[in-house]
């Protein structure tokens, strides 16, 4: 029985090991996985049949994520070479750092461009920084916002959610103007923002915020998540009380702790199909 344990307590320990990522090789990759995910839905128009979607957020530059590592994210990236780059907000641990960021990922140039929300992070600072750079490479910043992707003359919408902690200001989402006929995408910081809040017209909601615990025990349970539902929203794919989708990522760099475990970094692909 002596050796059973010590056995697994071995095994366990080894586990740690290998699957802890510190900030000494956080620092040197982009992301640690690609998840992707083919998203079917009766109102993807015929034009936009496997187009490919990237979705990134919580990058926190500079944290677990410097400069080497946000080479290689860029690199991936443009391996995948998305249609169009969604972003998910807090993208940075300084002011001093956003310039560098969005000059890099201004390099995965997709054909449909890139479109971001701002996080917590973003408006606690930076956040005038942050939108002057974004749209300094031609980014379009959505804050309370749409943005129309056309195809071949058919048509998509994003729609962004200015601040989604503050319910009092932002408590109105801005699919509610939208057709329902439309396939809308809504881009928001929090998991949270969906649930809370009326999403009407929304066929897609994608999040971060939750890093997907960040530091998990085997990705099971999460001593911290910035989510007021706990797990139910930690990562991957989940539906509200409403039936929304929503794909909430890991996130690529880290908030607090400089350390991932069992909470690996993500890029997110999403390629739609037509039903």
């Amino acid at each position: 029985m002596r050796t059973q344990r010590l056995f697994f307590f071995l095994l366990v320990f080894e586990i740690l090991l290998t699957s802890c990522s510190t900030t000494k090789n956080l620092s040197r990759r982009g992301a640690q996985h690609v998840n992707k995910y083919d998203f079917y839905h009766k109102d993807i128009p015929q034009a936009f049949d496997g187009f490919r979607i990237v979705f990134i957020s919580d990058l926190h530059y500079k944290s677990a994520l410097q400069q080497a590592g946000l080479i290689k994210l860029v690199r991936q990236l443009q391996t995948i070479n998305p249609d169009l780059l969604l972003m998910g907000g807090d993208y940075q641990e300084g002011c001093q750092y956003v310039t560098e960021l969005f000059d890099r990922l201004a390099e995965v140039q997709p054909r449909y461009g890139i479109a971001g929300v701002m996080g917590n992070n973003d408006y606690e600072r930076c956040h005038d920084d942050v939108v002057t750079e974004m749209k300094k490479h031609g980014m379009r910043v959505l804050e309370h916002t749409c943005d129309t992707i056309t195809k071949n003359g058919q048509r998509i919408i994003i729609a962004g959610v200015r601040n989604p902690f503050d319910l009092k200001l932002n408590g109105v989402s801005p699919t509610l103007a939208l057709s329902p006929k439309d396939f809308v995408i809504l881009l928001t910081h929090t998991p949270d923002y969906v649930e809370d809040v009326d999403v009407s017209n929304t066929d897609l909601a994608l999040a971060g915020h939750t890093h997907g615990g960040q530091v998990t025990l085997l990705g099971f349970y999460a001593p911290v998540v910035p989510s007021h539902y706990g797990k139910r929203f930690l990562k991957g794919e989940k539906k509200s009380s409403a039936g929304v989708p929503i794909i909430i990522t890991n996130g690529i760099g880290t908030s607090s702790k400089r350390l991932r475990m069992f909470a690996p970094s993500e890029i997110v692909v999403i390629e739609l199909h037509c039903k």
